[in-house]
């Protein structure tokens, strides 16, 4: 059964949290994505919590938790302190898995490389690893064309817009990131839920995008262009499985070419027809890979 509770960190943040699964049990960790919440994970906690202490957090600026109005804020290292914290509190030693799906898994990225101590595996559910987006980002049209979006989400009337209207603008933006795979799991219970979390405020969700510095050029000198990774900086030791909905409009399958290289201990698994909301769309399927992740 699932669970809501506040975790209080200890650097003042508090994080809306949906949990299954008895404590003391290994944890897992569910990281979710924009403009989404943790509720995506309801399936992924029911199917785990008999064996695992499940753990979904809302991420700052998102639901219930903690939403501070700066947009530094929300630079990847506040984001990992926050998961450093709630994992330490809340599993008092390392994951057996942290999963995650697009800004969960831009997040989870980033923790792995510089803090694999806090996780036995990872598995990434369509989201790009900082380095192989970068590249595309400053190399492909086509990858730029598709992140197009992003700038609109930075512009700062971007949260009065999304929500003129009963977010009229928000539904096709989830059906346009669903392609040919269309959105009939968009039930109107799901789009309740949705609703529910956008009703709260997007201005935190937004601050993502405004404070990453990847997202597509609009001039040569674009901040962008003059970025780059140390790979030490960016490279993931802890054993890690990626799943890959090939029909992601925005996130196409070419990010993962030449992954390998920062991710030596990788396995993937394709998915044809399944699109950017894979964990809606084919939730068994994502929670096989994660169970054949867990036995590795």
């Amino acid at each position: 059964m699932t669970e809501t509770f506040f975790a209080e960190l200890p650097h003042g943040i508090r994080l809306h949290c949906r949990v299954a699964g008895p404590k003391g049990a290994p944890a897992l960790v569910f990281l979710h994505g924009f403009p989404e919440a943790a509720f995506v994970w309801d399936e992924m906690l029911a199917h785990f919590g008999d064996r695992y202490r499940c753990i979904a957090p809302n991420l700052r600026g998102f639901e219930q938790s903690s939403a501070p109005p700066e947009v530094q804020a929300y630079r990847v290292k506040h984001l990992m302190a926050d998961l450093m914290a709630l994992i330490e509190q809340q599993a008092g030693g390392p994951l057996e898995a942290l999963i995650a799906h697009d800004w969960g898994g831009a997040v989870a990225w980033n923790l792995a490389a510089q803090h694999p101590e806090v996780m036995k595996r990872l598995v990434i559910i369509n989201s790009p690893h900082p380095a192989i987006f970068l590249r595309e980002l400053q190399t492909s049209p086509e990858q730029q064309a598709a992140s197009a979006y992003m700038n609109f989400l930075c512009r700062p009337d971007a949260e009065a817009l999304l929500s003129e209207n009963d977010f009229a603008r928000m539904w096709p933006l989830l059906a346009g990131m669903a392609g040919s795979g269309g959105t009939g799991w968009l039930t109107e219970a799901v789009k309740e839920q949705y609703r529910a979390v956008w009703l709260g405020g997007l201005t935190g969700a937004l601050n993502y995008y405004r404070a990453s510095p990847l997202r597509p050029p609009t001039a040569p000198d674009s901040p962008v262009m003059g970025l780059s990774f140390p790979p030490e900086f960016v490279t993931v030791r802890v054993p890690t499985h990626v799943v890959w909905g090939e029909g992601d409009v925005a996130l196409p399958a070419s990010l993962l070419d030449g992954l390998e290289a920062f991710v030596p201990h990788m396995t993937v698994t394709r998915v044809p027809g399944a699109t950017h909301w894979i964990v809606h769309e084919r939730p068994q399927l994502v929670a096989a890979d994660i169970e054949a992740a867990l036995r590795r």
